[in-house]
């Protein structure tokens, strides 16, 4: 019998095991998601159930898991504008540069644009605003990832059939003559607010947008709600996801590319906010499962690939102590912004003269303060120090992270809570380590080894079949 040479035996191997195309392709990216953020929220998901180890999150159990590096052409540490570009076009560039070369003259095309292409129907979603770094370098070009007007009018040029977020940024730009909003019927687009509106658009819609209702936009059109701070009636990644998938349902046979980010891993971890961050982990794999359920339909056709543009905070898992207490944060109710608005709301109420049992009452239901967390003589000291600073007649100073200003006694509390359960945060931005990769279905076994994120995209490329 004559032999088969040992590389024409794994090119055979290769083309037998990828003769299965992905038709249908997720492509999760949590903003900010380092291994610890993952690490963390299966961490403390264990101590919730009274055990030291890992609860684990459905997406890390997916059958391929390995990790990739992030640096941008120009840089160490990467901005999200640079790390969507290289997830969306498998080219590095310069911080801040959205779908274009690094020179910032030469537009690249995404993978989504190769999906489409080849036939399949596109859709881009966020929790955060359509125009957005990670989602726009999927179909934006532009040297400046604040063009947001600009942004808008290529989503339009690039005329995929599904987008959602919680709005526009800049949809009517000072000096422009005509509204992002303006723009969605002249190219074929019905735009849907909120659940209710898309289920009665979706069916007669060609291309459709999802945004969050305009009462919520008249609140923050930035993003939708943390996780730890939604209220009935608000949308959330999980019904962006599921409406998604409805649409793309729509026809099957065209095979689709869909992009979806949990884009406020990224803002919490810039607010060093532990316990939202972990909540917001677990946000993004209640949407993963709606892509799950869907592969257990079609679990030959479906490829679900999960990963993040760079890590956030650099968090700590464990401060000295050879310990853990992360089952504490299971107290903290709301955001370090959400508890800023309610001491806001207090200082309306009351003409500004909150009173420190009023403060301590917030910090008890919102933190579990004195109750369930206790403090130290120390950390009740810093309390009232910041609470005599700021709430005594003095100009207060707003903590700033990169996406909220913030009181400073809901900073302090998020601290106390954080040293409590033994997390530290190098910085308030980015850093250079590792994050996750995992994926599952035709094509997964792609996403092996240690890898660089402009590997991503082309191995979705070879995966669905995309030129």
């Amino acid at each position: 019998m004559r032999k088969i040479s040992l590389s024409l035996f794994l090119v055979l191997l290769v083309s037998f095991a990828y003769a299965q195309q992905a038709k249908y392709v997720f492509f999760f990216i949590g903003d900010g998601m380092g291994v610890n953020q993952v690490q963390g929220t299966e961490l403390f998901r264990g101590e919730l159930e009274g055990r030291i180890g890992l609860k684990p999150l459905e997406f890390a159990q997916f059958p391929s898991a390995t990790t990739c590096a992030t640096y941008s052409a120009t840089a160490g540490v990467t901005d999200s504008a640079a790390g969507g570009t290289a997830l969306a076009t498998g080219k590095k560039t310069k911080n801040g540069t959205i779908g274009m070369e690094k020179d910032q003259q030469t537009s690249v095309s995404s993978v989504a644009s190769w999906a489409k292409a080849k036939g399949c129907r596109v859709g881009i979603a966020t929790s955060v605003s359509v125009d957005h770094a990670t989602p726009a370098a999927f179909y934006a070009h532009n040297p400046n990832r604040s063009n947001y007007y600009e942004i808008g009018k290529d989503l339009y040029t690039a005329g995929f059939d599904f987008y959602a977020g919680s709005d526009f940024l800049d949809p009517d730009k000072k000096g422009t003559s005509e509204s992002l909003y303006a723009m969605a019927e002249k190219n074929g687009y019905t735009i849907a607010r909120g659940i209710a509106d898309f289920q009665t658009k979706k069916n007669d819609a060609e291309k459709l947008i999802l945004f969050q209702t305009e009462a919520a936009s008249k609140i923050d059109r930035n993003s939708i709600p943390y996780a730890i701070d939604r209220k009935e009636g608000d949308l959330t990644l999980t019904d962006i996801t599921r409406s998604a998938i409805q649409f793309m349902s729509k026809d099957l046979s065209k095979g689709f590319f869909l992009m979806i980010e949990g884009g406020k891993i990224d803002w919490a971890c810039h607010s060093n906010d532990a316990a939202t961050a972990f909540r917001e982990v677990e946000d993004l794999n209640s949407a993963i499962k709606e892509a799950y359920a869907f592969y257990t339909q079609h679990p030959d056709e479906t490829l679900i690939v999960i990963t993040a543009d760079h890590e956030t905070g650099g968090l700590v898992l464990g401060t000295g102590e050879y310990a853990l207490n992360l089952q504490v944060l299971q107290n903290q109710k709301v955001s370090e912004n959400g508890l800023t608005r309610i001491l806001n709301q207090l200082r309306t109420e009351t003409g500004n003269k909150v009173s420190w049992e009023q403060v301590e009452q917030a910090l008890r239901t919102n933190f579990g303060f004195w109750d369930k967390v206790k403090l130290t003589s120390e950390q009740e000291k810093r309390l009232r120090e910041v609470y005599d600073r700021t709430f005594t007649g003095a100009q207060v100073k707003l903590e700033k992270s990169e996406y909220a200003q913030d009181e400073p006694l809901a900073s302090e509390a998020k601290r106390i809570i954080n040293e409590i359960a033994l997390v530290g945060w190098v910085s308030g931005g980015h850093s250079a380590g590792y994050v996750p990769v995992f994926a599952i279905g035709a094509g997964a076994e792609l996403f092996q080894g240690r890898m660089d994120n402009i590997e991503i995209p082309v191995r979705i490329a070879q995966a669905g079949g995309y030129k």
